[in-house]
C-alpha cells in the first residue's frame, strides 16, 4: 500500500484509504470536471470536500499540493513509475487521467490533437469568459453600475456558444459519435450559463438548439449525474 504520509495534503484531509487516487475538489463549474472523469473511467477514487468559501485553498496543507491555491487537485498513489504524484490544473489532470485509462481521448494523433484543442478553447476562453460574466452579473460584481464589464463578457460568452453551437451542429459530442474529455471540459461551464449564473437571457441562449440538446445529452449519462454532485459537503 502506497505511503502518502509526504503529502502535507493528507494532514488536513486524512486519507482512509491511500492505495487509492485522491480527489480535493468541490463541485463547481471548473471542479466536477475531474470527478466527472473519474466516474466515467471507472477508476477507483477517494474525493475529499474542499470549502472554497472557507478558504481551505489558502492553507499551508493545501498549497504544498496545490501553490495556485485553486480546486481541482488530485495526488495518484500510483503515478508514473509506480509513486505517488500530485498533479493539478483541470485540463492537465483530465488529460492524465485519460492517458492512464486509456479511455476518454482518441489513440490516434489527429484526433488527440483536436480534442485537446477542444479542451484548450475550454481553459483558455469559455471557462474564464463565463466565469468573469458570473461574477459581474450574479456576485458581486452586481453592485457595480456601469454595466459595461458585464456586457462585454455576455457578449464574448454568446460568441463562443455561437462557437459551440456550430461545432455540434452535425455531432452529438464534441468529438463525434463518442463522449471525450472534451465534452467533459466543458459541460460544467454550459451548463451553469443558464442555470447557476441565470445569465441565458443576457447570452441569447434561447436561440440555442444543439447546445442545450448536447447538455441534456451529457447530463444524462449515469456517470455525469453523479459527478456533477461529486464531492458531497461533509
Amino acid at each position: 500500500m502506497a505511503d502518502l504520509s509526504a503529502f502535507p495534503i493528507t494532514n488536513q484531509y486524512p486519507t482512509k484509504d491511500p492505495s487509492v487516487l485522491q480527489l480535493y475538489s468541490n463541485p463547481t463549474p471548473n471542479g466536477v470536471k475531474v470527478a466527472i472523469a473519474l466516474e466515467e473511467l471507472g477508476l477507483p477514487y477517494e474525493a475529499h470536500f474542499v470549502d472554497i468559501m472557507q478558504n481551505q485553498t489558502w492553507t499551508a496543507d493545501y498549497l504544498s499540493l496545490n501553490p495556485n491555491g485553486k480546486i481541482p487537485a488530485i495526488l495518484d498513489p500510483d503515478g508514473p513509475g509506480g509513486k505517488p504524484f500530485a498533479l493539478w490544473e483541470s485540463g492537465a489532470i483530465l488529460v492524465y487521467l485519460a492517458d492512464k485509462a486509456g479511455k476518454l481521448i482518441p489513440a490516434d494523433p489527429a484526433g488527440r490533437y483536436e480534442t485537446l484543442q477542444w479542451v484548450f478553447w475550454q481553459m483558455a476562453a469559455l471557462g474564464p469568459m463565463t466565469g468573469q460574466l458570473g461574477f459581474f452579473h450574479k456576485f458581486a460584481g452586481k453592485e457595480i453600475e456601469d454595466k459595461r464589464p458585464r456586457d462585454r463578457f455576455a457578449t464574448e460568452v454568446k460568441r463562443l456558444l455561437g462557437v459551440l453551437e456550430g461545432r455540434l451542429a452535425d455531432r452529438p459530442f464534441i468529438m463525434g459519435d463518442d463522449f471525450t474529455i472534451a465534452d467533459i471540459a466543458l459541460i460544467g461551464w454550459v451548463r451553469a450559463i443558464p442555470a447557476f449564473y441565470a445569465a441565458g437571457e443576457l447570452v441569447d441562449w434561447g436561440s440555442l438548439k444543439v447546445v442545450p440538446e448536447w447538455v441534456a445529452r451529457c447530463e444524462a449519462r449515469p456517470a455525469v449525474a453523479r459527478g456533477l454532485t461529486i464531492p458531497a459537503k461533509s
